[in-house]
């Protein structure tokens, strides 16, 4: 049987949960088949996986059906670790090594960003789990370890007995990637946005908070040794000599002493002209990735500089912290923000910034926005809110569902709309009813951008 591996797309959960369904059957008769026939894998929560490009399915050459698909899971950010979450391969479809190639797909992506170790929990006493993982290099290790505290409690809420798990891990640090590494390049929201003025060279001054989320592209580097930049995946309305992913890799090129190139890959999954950022991030992922692969040395200072001349929001994606912003959005003060999560709504509406800022009806004098004020919630508003809800109704559709649920607003100069929540329960559950008009996401702000986790994993420093 021909089959690809690619990553999965958010129309496949019902069949990937069909899969999982049907690979359970495996299990009849054996003792823990009265414990994984009561629980199944949450379809949202998969959804959210497939979201972050954390699933990835092996699916018929022919017909492009998904015939089993593997699912990673990173429980701590902060470490060199990621888990399996689920494996699963059609019954019908086994024996044929997907399984197995699932399996590999997975650990050489783990490598490539950085991961020192993949673990996964398993039974020991069936063929096609501890036995199979141990092929693929997969050791048992010490249940007790502080890396399985949170998956043995699940198996203690599921009523799951102890003594059937054993647990895996498998080393990464031999394992080659064809010399790609893999840098996450996360959305912002803005939570407020006001323009307080314009300046004599026609930019506008302006305040707001950045606040960087758990998800957002992906960008791929493999460096060169004979000058070139190439960028691999077509950017759909984006020409390369324009594109800022480009453009970082040159800018950034002239700072190095050797003929030093790139191969660039970009899994885009920011909505293009939505207001996250997505561009920007891009080129920052692109600046702290070349940074460490090329060996330059240059600090953050200098690298924010570069990414200055790129565009006002490149700053704050390299220095990579949730930050009050005030100038043109790149004299960034460190805020504290509390743990929240968010629904993200793309409405599938390109918003141009250019018109906006041109716009006769935008305010341009704003009073001035305090911390204090903006901690207390008396600060919340974007000055082009009601120039995009006047100019884009669909924008405005979004902004009017959104509102049933909370304080719905608009993010940047852009086409998506957003809500705060303090659970990700709450999130979740207002993201279920999205329109099928709109797409939703749920994402977690966090205070330190995954491009960061990333170079410490990268400079084996995570955890540390």
């Amino acid at each position: 049987m021909s089959y690809l591996i690619r990553r999965a797309v958010l129309r496949e959960v019902p069949a990937l949960c069909a899969i999982e369904r049907a690979a359970m059957q495996l299990f009849r008769g054996h003792r823990a088949w009265h414990y994984y026939v009561h629980v199944t894998m949450p379809p949202e929560v998969l959804g959210q996986a497939v979201d972050r490009g954390l699933v990835w399915v092996a699916a018929t050459q022919d017909t492009d059906e998904p015939l089993g698909f593997v699912w990673l899971d990173v429980e701590n950010d902060e470490g060199d670790s990621i888990g399996i979450a689920e494996i699963d391969v059609l019954p019908e479809a086994g024996r044929q090594g997907i399984g197995g190639a699932l399996l590999e797909h997975a650990c050489n992506w783990a490598r490539a960003a950085g991961y020192r170790r993949v673990d996964l929990g398993t039974l020991a006493d069936v063929p096609w789990n501890a036995p199979f993982y141990a092929r693929y290099g997969f050791v048992t290790v010490d249940k007790n370890a502080p890396a399985f505290a949170y998956a043995r409690e699940r198996d203690e809420e599921n009523g799951f007995p102890d003594d059937l798990r054993v647990f895996m891990s498998r080393d990464l640090t031999g394992l080659g990637t064809d010399g790609w590494s893999v840098w996450p390049a996360p959305a912002k929201l803005n939570l407020f946005l006001r323009i307080t003025g314009q300046r004599e060279d026609g930019y506008h001054e302006l305040q707001t908070v950045f606040r960087l989320l758990d998800w957002g592209d992906e960008v791929r580097l493999r460096p060169r040794d004979d000058g070139q930049i190439r960028r691999l995946t077509d950017v759909p309305g984006v020409p390369f000599e324009s594109d800022l992913l480009v453009r970082a890799a040159q800018l950034l090129q002239a700072r190095a002493t050797t003929a030093v190139g790139v191969d660039i890959e970009i899994d885009k999954r920011i909505p293009m002209g939505g207001g996250l950022g997505g561009g920007s991030s891009d080129a920052a992922s692109v600046l702290v990735g070349l940074n460490h692969l090329w060996n330059l040395g240059l600090g953050e200072d200098e690298l924010a500089d570069l990414g200055r001349q790129l565009g006002a929001d490149v700053p704050v994606f390299v220095r990579g912290r949730s930050a009050w912003a005030e100038g043109i959005g790149e004299v960034l003060s460190e805020i504290r923000l509390p743990e929240r999560w968010y629904v993200v709504v793309d409405t599938h509406e390109h918003v141009p910034t250019a018109a906006l800022f041109a716009a006769s009806e935008l305010t341009r004098q704003a009073p001035p926005a305090t911390i204090s004020s903006f901690i207390s919630g008396e600060t919340a508003d974007n000055t082009f809110e009601p120039v995009v809800r006047a100019r884009h109704p669909r924008v405005a559709a979004a902004l009017n569902w959104l509102r049933d649920f909370g304080q719905a607003r608009l993010s940047g100069s852009g086409g998506c709309v957003f809500l705060e929540t303090k659970s990700q329960e709450r999130a979740e559950t207002v993201a279920a009813q999205c329109p099928s008009t709109f797409t939703a996401y749920v994402a977690r702000g966090v205070m330190v951008s995954p491009l960061h986790r990333a170079l410490a994993r990268h400079r084996g420093e995570a955890g540390t």
